[in-house]
């Protein structure tokens, strides 16, 4: 065992799965979340607004969660999540057309944030030495400069800790001012600012919803003119997610002849067809989400020992992606590799695990951003070489509208399978190049982006 107790602030995915890696290295891990947690999966934590809207767990994260998990894609099949092949079983409307359909042998699962969020929790609570608290706030650290010892709770108490996991979230700044207090300091951030506002339904699912007996859909304009973006997702219970929304003030309205509309606008009939046809079973809801972000603690000069961030509180990328879950969940596994290599929670492994966790965020960081800085209207630091990256994307994605070998790279890159490299071996270049000449949409797409350069 490396220390005595370690504490993780934030019960997402993201918290649970830094507990379960410390819990195989700590005596005690304690658990603090401000939320109510639910004992069903049938409502969302208060702290995560969006929690109802579409979730994608890519493949990466299920088999990065499988393995602090043993069994959990057999559980939540067994608890009604969808396994679907997203080469086969994926509606893709990317690019001005569909991309075409075949067997890719890849496990994908589909369900709703709650239900796996709650299967997860329950694992946790079964290990014997975690302990999780809910209603229970921090308000700060503890310790001296340099190093954290503990946290302050909102009522007064203090707990010590060998190791203080900061899962709080997106906002950032509260962790700032907990570190500024020790006289540590703020990290350096990158934000990029994308306007993004989606609204969601859940509906109840029948076969036919969809064409071709397809499990899930995806819908993505074709930028830079058009700016919105749809997800449908087969659930449990017999149930649709249907989220749609979109880039700068494209957004979805909350009333149902609006939210149809507005479905009815985008690039593939196929989502109107399945809001007129099925039944709602709840409210609308919608969620706003201003600017992606990213903090860069492997940057800071001086770190404190006793203290490290995980999950959005590291990298909150444009929901739209599906990225967050599967960023946390490598996180955690990259915390543990960490705390292995130096047996203590010091300054020097709070170093080493950041570079690991930019290293896991750098390519999603830049694939997002990327996708983002397709519209001009994107503000924020640009990484370079992006124009041409999107321009070699645009072929890319235009040639899995005819060939699976370019769509199976694609797929593999979007689930973190393979490396972006594998885009650019020659081989695959020549049959993008080549590939993307025969798509049905490729004089629509380059005429628009001959108008945009204009």
């Amino acid at each position: 065992m490396i220390g005595s107790h370690a504490i993780v602030v934030g019960g997402s995915i993201g918290g649970m799965a830094a507990a379960t890696a410390l819990a195989r290295r700590f005596d005690r891990v304690t658990v603090i979340d401000r939320d109510s947690l639910p004992t069903e999966a049938a409502r969302d934590r208060r702290g995560v607004p969006h929690g109802m809207h579409a979730h994608a767990l890519l493949i990466s994260g299920r088999l990065a969660l499988e393995e602090l998990y043993p069994g959990l894609t057999e559980e939540l099949i067994a608890g009604g999540a969808v396994p679907f092949d997203p080469g086969a079983d994926l509606l893709f409307h990317q690019m001005g057309a569909l991309r075409v359909r075949f067997r890719s042998g890849m496990l994908g699962i589909s369900q709703t944030r709650a239900f796996l969020e709650l299967t997860v929790r329950r694992r946790v609570m079964r290990l014997p030495n975690v302990t999780i608290h809910d209603r229970l706030a921090v308000s700060g650290l503890t310790g001296v400069s340099g190093r954290v010892t503990g946290v302050e709770l909102d009522d007064g108490r203090t707990l010590a800790a060998d190791l203080v996991v900061d899962a709080t979230g997106r906002s950032g700044g509260r962790s700032d001012r907990w570190l500024e207090k020790l006289d540590c300091p703020a990290p350096e951030n990158s934000v990029v600012r994308i306007d993004v506002g989606y609204t969601s339904r859940l509906y109840s699912r029948q076969p036919g919803d969809l064409p071709d007996g397809t499990l899930l859909a995806l819908m993505a304009a074709v930028p830079p003119h058009h700016k919105k973006a749809a997800a449908a997702f087969a659930v449990e219970g017999d149930r649709w997610v249907v989220t749609i929304g979109g880039w700068h003030k494209e957004h979805a309205p909350a009333d149902p002849a609006g939210f149809l509309d507005f479905a009815e606008g985008l690039p593939s009939p196929a989502i109107a067809h399945l809001i007129k046809k099925a039944e709602p079973l709840s409210d609308l809801e919608t969620r706003q989400f201003p600017a992606a972000r990213r903090r860069f603690f492997e940057r800071l000069d001086r770190l404190p020992a006793g203290y490290v961030a995980l999950g959005d509180t590291i990298c909150s990328f444009n929901p739209l992606y599906g990225q967050g879950m599967t960023a946390a969940t490598l996180e955690a596994h990259a915390l543990g590799r960490s705390l292995d290599k130096f047996g203590t929670a010091s300054a020097e492994m709070a170093r080493h695990y950041y570079r690991a966790a930019g290293k896991v965020l750098e390519t999603p960081w830049r694939m997002a951003t990327g996708g983002d800085f397709a519209y001009p209207e994107t503000t924020g630091p640009k990484p370079f070489g992006t124009d041409l990256i999107n321009r070699y994307a645009r072929e890319a994605m235009l040639a899995s509208h005819v060939s699976p070998e370019v769509h199976k790279v694609l797929l593999e890159m979007q689930h973190w399978l393979c490396p972006p490299s594998a885009l650019l071996r020659p081989a695959t270049v020549l049959r993008s190049l080549v590939a993307a000449r025969r798509s049905p949409a490729r004089a629509e797409v380059v005429a628009q982006s001959a108008a945009s350069a204009r």
